[in-house]
């Protein structure tokens, strides 16, 4: 008997936000787009064996984090609704966005 599988919502951090972590990993950050409430601290964590950074791809900069080498975290906490877009300096095909509602 073959069993039905549902998809999965693009933004299934909505219902959870404080929940969710940006993994980074297979130089990708996953999920690459993430909807969270403003004022939820997000956190992104390094599984590769390369160092990354998030960068914030505007003018000024509203976060950067140091090179996080495999294991390590950062968290950036969003109070402003809006579209955060960010990818990582050493690897810039790498890129995400978070949008705050």
């Amino acid at each position: 008997m073959a069993t039905a599988l549902a998809a999965a919502p693009a933004f299934a951090a909505d219902a959870n936000p404080a929940a969710t972590t940006v993994v980074i990993d297979n130089f990708l950050f996953s999920p690459a787009q993430l909807s969270v409430a403003a004022g939820s601290t997000l956190p992104w964590e390094n599984h590769d064996d390369m160092p990354h950074t998030i960068v914030n791809d505007a003018t000024p900069r509203e976060f950067k984090s140091a090179p996080l080498d495999s294991g390590e975290h950062f968290s950036q906490t969003f109070l402003k609704p809006g579209t955060y877009k960010y990818f990582c300096s050493i690897h810039p095909h790498m890129t995400g966005t978070i949008v705050v509602k």
